[in-house]
């Protein structure tokens, strides 16, 4: 009989598990508020029927795919999750409590941990942990520059071009954009230096298995 693949899986600390969940459901409430009271959200003229379809494909695209793809090979990436699902929860949190048009400096955080989040989820996912500094740092301005131009175009369509303001909302796109590259920059750096310092090994789907023969039977 062929060998089998043994496949390896490792423990999660709870708290990765438990904050995923917790904003995941979160999430759900918050774009629950804005649909129904988007005054009290903070979201009208903001896009929260986009919002309300995207931000939910986007946090379940993981377990989905694991779930499809993955779950017979490879424990959950619950920490690639978490990244992915903190980015729309803490979209929808800021116009909850109105921090956008409150504190002038938060935007621009939002895009730089934002865009250095998804990045870093990105690279969790599809580099070996033996991977150069050059190759991570290649993957995550691909994606993170990528992605910090594809908010600013969904941006733009879903409620700017529509804006009263938008003649000149758009004069600090570049900044934006800018502040996504840096985050980046910054997710590859770090992600890279733990990976080297022995952590985040076992933090999202890897093909870790060595063959050996079945137990004999009977």
């Amino acid at each position: 009989m062929p060998p089998q693949p043994v496949v390896v899986r490792h423990e999660t600390p709870p708290i990765i598990r438990t904050l995923d969940i917790g904003a995941k459901v979160g999430l759900l409430l918050l774009l629950a508020l804005a649909i129904t009271h988007p005054d009290l959200g903070n979201m009208r003229d903001k896009a929260a029927g986009l919002r309300a379809v995207a931000y939910p494909l986007l946090s379940f695209t993981i377990p989905i795919v694991w779930f499809l793809f993955w779950r017979h090979r490879s424990s959950f990436p619950w920490l690639a999750d978490l990244f992915v699902t903190i980015t729309c929860f803490t979209d929808i949190l800021g116009n909850r409590m109105d921090l956008y048009d409150t504190i002038v400096w938060f935007d621009d955080w939002m895009h730089f941990m934002n865009t250095g989040l998804l990045t870093a989820a990105f690279v969790l996912l599809t580099l070996p942990r033996t991977a150069t500094f050059g190759a991570t740092l290649e993957r995550s301005l691909s994606f993170g520059v990528t992605a910090a131009l594809a908010w600013e175009i969904a941006e733009y369509y879903a409620f700017l071009s529509s804006h009263s303001e938008r003649t000149g909302a758009y004069r600090d796109t570049l900044g934006d954009m800018g502040l996504g590259a840096l985050g980046a920059v910054v997710a590859a750096v770090v992600i890279h230096a733990m990976w080297q310092r022995g952590r985040l090994l076992h933090t999202a789907p890897q093909l870790e298995s060595r063959e050996r023969p079945l137990e004999p039977t009977g």
